[in-house]
């Protein structure tokens, strides 16, 4: 990554939102082939940037900081984790949980864990987006930000119980 990755993302960013509001609107159409060997070097897809783009000019959400800090957790699993190297493996969406699952009492967190596990690795299909509507929802609930959320998940890896006891405790802290 360079010094000035931030900026390279605001104006792919802003590229990319400008498209989204021009018509632009079918995602392996994304018409952004200039951009892919720069983000791929950083493990970022073309389905990453036109998802965010499109549920910015939809919702106005997630904003370009936290498209930023996201891509910027998925960077760092890329290249510290993966050493550069895309995996090829593709989650099947029909293995995520339902949507209405909950872990102690915490609606979305079984379904958001392999998602979360999936955008650090790489591994989303197009259909399949971190930091969907559900996603935010689920983060707004519980005090989280998305890229936090991809931080303690790398750092306790497979650890579900873990994972589940800190947004418990965040989710508490609430009160």
């Amino acid at each position: 990554m360079s010094h000035n990755f931030h900026n390279h993302l605001h104006r792919i960013w802003e590229h990319s939102v400008g498209l989204y509001k021009a018509g632009q609107t079918h995602s392996s159409l994304f018409p952004i082939d200039e951009e892919l060997p720069l983000l791929s070097s950083w493990g970022i897809k073309r389905i990453d940037i036109f998802d965010f783009a499109e549920d910015w000019c939809l919702h106005q959400e997630p904003d370009f900081s936290t498209f930023l800090l996201v891509h910027y957790e998925r960077w760092r699993f890329f290249s510290e984790e993966q050493k550069g190297v895309p995996s090829s493996v593709v989650l099947d969406p029909t293995t995520l949980p339902p949507r209405e699952e909950e872990f102690c009492g915490i609606a979305w967190l079984p379904r958001i864990l392999p998602k979360a596990r999936a955008k650090l690795r790489g591994e989303l299909p197009p259909e399949v987006m971190y930091c969907c509507g559900g996603d935010r929802e689920f983060f707004k609930a519980n005090n989280i930000h998305p890229a936090e959320f991809l931080a303690v998940v790398r750092s306790l890896d497979d650890r579900d119980e873990a994972i589940i006891d800190w947004v418990v405790k965040r989710k508490s802290s609430l009160a």
